[in-house]
């Protein structure tokens, strides 16, 4: 059985706050989710729609850095999801689709029945939703089968979500990571201690509060403390995907060693990586080996 999984593949057309582009990058949630898994554990794979004209490179890149395909399935009557990025100064990122109609809902729906059997009880499922429309079915079934759920957002609420929606977002999976913008338009604006305060009374179990350049804040609801962990001094290329590899680490560190403080470092070293160059980082055999000499430094 997969032992890591994530969702959703999109083809990026980046745009940066310069004026310089970067077409046909490989993202979406999945991939970037992936790497950040992948750092931590031989077993990872990606769900998700392609195109027919979905480019053989980035399948190079997923068989190469040995991220299982098998729940990726290909649909020949659309083109594959497209998207700009655009880049603020202020780190703010844009999604423009440029690509319209079926395709979308098509390969960005996730139906339980549909994925391989070997797919189907992973010790850890990360999961990026719109907030006002969760896919919280797909949620619930992973975790009958005893999977543990990271729920990130794919971006901010557009509108203010009732108590329910709000309970049944943050408390569907066992993780919740959102950025500060997105932690606000649920909670209203605050300094981070207090969102989280306000994101555990809304239900949230395990809280990944990402924060940019500052790191992140941690906290279980279990426990009294707050942990912070600092962003990993890096050259930043380009911070596209370093929330969704953040994600996949401190999943499979979560998972696996039930630590706060070393899972947050897994996510931290997984999202330095990510903003080193532009789009994912190039195939090598030494990403693991790197990650494990940098987490000695701080655990």
């Amino acid at each position: 059985m997969l032992h890591y999984l994530t969702f959703s593949i999109i083809i990026d057309d980046i745009v940066f706050h310069d004026g310089q582009t970067a077409m046909g990058v490989l993202g979406g949630g999945g991939p970037q989710t992936a790497f950040g898994m992948r750092l931590w554990s031989d077993s990872v794979g990606v769900a998700g729609g392609m195109g027919h004209d979905f480019p053989q490179t980035a399948l190079t890149w997923l068989d190469e850095m040995g991220i299982d395909r098998l729940g990726i399935h290909r649909y020949e009557e659309y083109p594959s999801l497209r998207a700009w990025q655009i880049s603020e100064a202020d780190g703010r990122r844009i999604q423009v689709w440029r690509i319209q109609g079926k395709a979308i809902p098509t390969q960005l729906a996730l139906d339980f029945n549909r994925l391989p059997p070997t797919y189907q009880q992973p010790k850890g499922f990360h999961f990026g939703v719109h907030p006002e429309s969760p896919n919280l079915e797909v949620v619930r079934r992973f975790r009958e089968q005893g999977t543990v759920v990271s729920i990130e957002p794919f971006r901010d609420a557009n509108r203010t979500l009732s108590d329910d929606e709000l309970r049944g977002l943050l408390s569907a999976g066992q993780v919740f990571s959102p950025n500060l913008l997105e932690a606000e338009s649920l909670v209203g604006s605050a300094p981070p201690d207090q969102l989280i305060a306000r994101m555990v009374d809304a239900g949230a179990e395990v809280i990944a509060l990402r924060m940019g350049p500052e790191g992140s804040l941690l906290h279980h609801v279990e426990q009294s403390e707050m942990i912070h962990i600092p962003a990993i001094a890096t050259t930043v290329v380009d911070p596209t995907g370093a929330g969704n590899a953040y994600g996949g680490g401190f999943l499979v560190g979560w998972v696996e060693t039930g630590d706060l403080r070393t899972a947050g470092y897994y996510g931290a070293v997984a999202a330095s990586y990510m903003v080193e160059q532009i789009g994912l980082p190039p195939i090598s055999t030494a990403w693991q080996e790197r990650a494990q000499k940098d987490l000695a430094r701080f655990i």
